[in-house]
């Protein structure tokens, strides 16, 4: 008997149970500061500086909600050879000495940053920013060593130069850490995934003609939160004409019979994300949908089948289209429609596969690896287009696809119409009421069936 290997005993549950092993946060902690602090060692560095908060919550292992990702006010400092601080509201620095007992309680410190530029200079914040780290450097014997920063604004760029700090950048060292994931990550990434899969299930069921783009999105977020996601990032939905070219946006659009229509969710659960297009047909079908569809699979299939450790990027991008074969004038013009990208608690992790950069500039695959393949097909109507894309997680003998609702064929959604000649009983069966007919007809209008997900 074969038996998938997995890490927790009970896959895609979301609670902690005394009766098994489940995620273990313990563990996806400390393997996540290991290999951070392995990559500052291995730089030049003498500490990482860090604003963005998917390295702060990937180093500190704390999280104070989305409403703080885009504001630049919480910052921690990671010095070589030593725990990282991390500077936060007052109140969530006391938080995290209560209730985050992974690190020293006095390494969570009240500390105000200049929040992108809103508390500039006159205000002194920026400069006390980086007196405090230049400070901390020195306590370290640290100061002379290049300090990178993982992203800031230049108002904290400028003052950390005034308080004598050699600046370079920092994320090259985070995202080497990010790069393979450990195997809590790799649990928690399939589970993000298996929250969308349910999603789809649910778009498949709601997608008929008078339905609004918005509408889908609106329960797209209603459902991963109903199932513990902490963060949507974008449900895009792209419907009929507005599929060529591809908008990156959802509108209020009504859907009409024979629309193609393409979604993508990107969401967090647990900090780690998704990025997960599908493409579905509303009440009909035409074969330059078809088409378009079986191309744009082709394109993602012949990728999923170079997958394995030792692989270069180069020779997936390869088997992409070019950008004249698209009808572009250059690969960036095309950029993104053929595409790959590592995922973790980011949504742009290594590797990143293109045909703008990766033929030039290939890097292999390794065991642990974790990325998002995208491909794209305008279809010959010249409204209408296919979007797919899968996850996968490089093993030791090729790749695991952790993106599971069915794609390998085009689905068609919405209303059965049935003529009503088909309602019309068999001179043979000598029934009035069509129900034979009416079997049959059904049955008929199905123009695909739903694809298994084995690979």
């Amino acid at each position: 008997m074969t038996m998938r290997h997995r890490s927790v005993g009970s896959p895609d549950a979301t609670r902690a149970v005394d009766w098994e092993q489940r995620i273990d946060f313990a563990q996806l902690r400390r393997d996540r500061l290991d290999r951070a602090k392995a990559s500052l060692d291995s730089s030049e560095l003498g500490a990482v500086l860090m604003f963005d908060p998917n390295n702060i919550r990937y180093v500190t292992s704390t999280h104070i909600g989305e409403w703080a990702r885009d504001k630049n006010a919480r910052f921690a400092l990671l010095p070589r050879g030593a725990d990282p601080i991390l500077w936060d509201f007052g109140s969530a620095a006391r938080h995290h000495q209560l209730f985050a007992p992974w690190l020293p309680p006095e390494n969570f410190r009240a500390g105000v940053a200049p929040m992108r530029g809103a508390m500039p200079v006159e205000t002194g914040i920026p400069d006390r920013l980086g007196k405090r780290i230049a400070d901390e450097l020195r306590e370290h014997g640290l100061a002379d060593e290049p300090l990178g920063v993982d992203m800031a604004d230049l108002v904290t760029i400028e003052a950390l130069q005034r308080a004598g700090l050699h600046i370079t950048d920092g994320s090259q060292v985070l995202l080497d850490a990010r790069k393979i994931k450990t195997t809590q990550e790799i649990a928690l990434l399939d589970q993000s995934a298996g929250l969308v899969d349910a999603v789809y299930d649910e778009i498949y069921r709601m997608l008929r003609p008078g339905i609004y783009e918005h509408e889908i999105v609106a329960r797209a977020h209603q459902l991963l939160f109903e199932m513990g996601s902490e963060h949507v990032e974008a449900v895009n939905a792209v419907s009929g004409d507005r599929c060529n070219p591809h908008p990156h946006v959802f509108s209020d659009r009504l859907l009409r019979p024979g629309d193609q229509a393409f979604f993508d969710i990107i969401h967090s659960f647990m900090g780690y994300r998704t990025c997960y297009y599908r493409t579905f047909n509303v009440g009909g079908v035409n074969a330059a949908q078809l088409d378009a569809y079986k191309q744009c699979r082709e394109w993602l299939d012949a990728a999923i089948a170079l997958v394995r450790p030792g692989m270069t990027t180069d020779k997936i991008a390869e088997v992409w289209p070019t950008a004249a074969e698209l009808g572009f004038p250059d690969e960036e013009t095309c950029f993104g429609l053929q595409f790959g990208h590592g995922i973790g608690v980011g949504l742009y992790e290594s590797p990143m596969i293109s045909r703008v950069h990766s033929l030039d500039n290939p890097v292999p695959l390794e065991e642990g690896m974790v990325f998002a393949l995208e491909t794209y097909c305008a279809a010959t109507d010249g409204r209408s287009a296919a979007r797919i894309e899968e996850e996968v997680v490089v093993t030791a003998t090729g790749c695991d696809v952790i993106t599971r609702f069915p794609a390998e064929e085009l689905l068609v959604a919405g209303r059965t119409y049935v003529r009503g000649a088909d309602l019309i009983a068999d001179a043979d069966d000598g029934r009035r009421d069509g129900a034979a007919a009416l079997a049959g007809a059904v049955a008929a209008s199905a123009v695909v069936k739903p694809a298994g997900v084995t690979r």
